[in-house]
């Protein structure tokens, strides 16, 4: 029987530039392959501490291991220009190629808001990653293009360097809408680890996307970020979980929320049980390669793994022995 591909989702919230190389290497030489790395301006918490440059860190990670590699993700939106994000997307794939995809979502206050501009609705932040994605096509294709769009306008520009073939793009999507316009438009889904039920609606708005659009879904990448807490004892991993990811218990949408200090004080109302259903806290493997199993047999093609704890060499060393192996197709 096959194995799944298992990557690392890099967590630059948490981690130096260099140790998230460091991190890349290790999980190669304990069999993960490919790289997810985060996007943040600044982290959920005070406590993780980072926020480095995600194209940077990308073209770091790419140094030093083999697999593929892609934001996971960027708001081509906000911060930065959708022309800007083609440019960063195109110049990594020349630089490696075949090996980058380039994932894009509607992005979070926590990272976008700092430029000081309004902050709008969701429906409406949709509506411009939407568009940026139309951008940002146009400027793939090699040719002087212009844009002037409810958002967005691109005087008579090209990318000057190109690789043979863009990389894939791949949209963010957990709602229903978001989800058939990735169908739709994306050549991938990205999508965060929830109960099955969740996904299999995401799915199956994704597949109708698809087939809208003369595609195929079974054959279309389908990447999923899990979340997960180990530790060599419960109490480890509760704690790993508590202190350095208590947004894995927060159960309300965040995607408002401005500053890690804010966080902070919800983080205060965080429990355990707020947790259930939604991240894997054990020092069990087996645990955590049933719960991995189950999203491998929901039709995910590539998983992204994050272990919120700072342990980072043992848990690689404990799953590339004990879980991997065991997972199958």
């Amino acid at each position: 029987m096959n194995q799944p591909q298992i990557g690392v989702a890099a967590a630059l919230e948490q981690f130096s530039p260099c140790d998230s190389i460091d991190i890349a290497a290790a999980a190669e030489r304990n069999g993960f392959a490919g790289q997810m790395a985060a996007d943040h301006f600044q982290p959920w918490v005070p406590e993780q501490g980072e926020a480095s440059f995600v194209w940077s860190v990308l073209a770091s990670l790419a140094e030093h291991t083999t697999g593929d590699l892609g934001p996971g993700v960027t708001c081509p939106s906000f911060r930065m220009h959708p022309a800007l994000v083609a440019q960063a997307a195109a110049t990594l794939e020349d630089t490696y190629p075949g090996r980058t995809w380039l994932g894009i979502g509607s992005g979070e206050a926590l990272n976008e808001h700092m430029l000081g501009g309004y902050w709008p609705e969701a429906p409406e932040r949709v509506r411009r990653m939407l568009e940026a994605l139309e951008v940002i096509r146009k400027l793939f294709s090699g040719k002087d293009v212009k844009h002037n769009g409810e958002f967005f306008k691109l005087h008579t520009s090209r990318l000057w360097t190109l690789p043979d073939a863009p990389p894939p793009i791949y949209i963010a999507a957990a709602g229903p809408y978001t989800s058939r316009k990735t169908g739709e438009l994306a050549d991938g889904l990205i999508t965060p680890g929830a109960s099955l039920d969740k996904l299999a609606g995401i799915l199956e708005r994704f597949g109708e996307g698809a087939r809208k659009a003369g595609k195929d879904p079974d054959e279309m990448p389908k990447l999923l970020q899990v979340h997960l807490s180990w530790a060599p004892t419960d109490e480890q991993a509760w704690r790993n979980a508590m202190q350095q990811w208590p947004n894995g218990g927060m159960k309300f949408p965040k995607a408002d929320i401005r500053s890690p200090f804010d966080f902070q004080q919800m983080a205060k109302l965080v429990r355990a049980e707020d947790y259930e259903g939604r991240m894997v806290v054990s020092s069990d493997p087996d645990e955590h390669r049933a719960a991995l199993q189950k999203f491998v047999d929901a039709g995910f093609t590539r998983i992204y793994l994050h272990n919120v704890g700072r342990n980072q060499q043992e848990w690689l060393e404990t799953f590339g022995r004990e879980v991997l192996p065991k997972l199958t197709v």
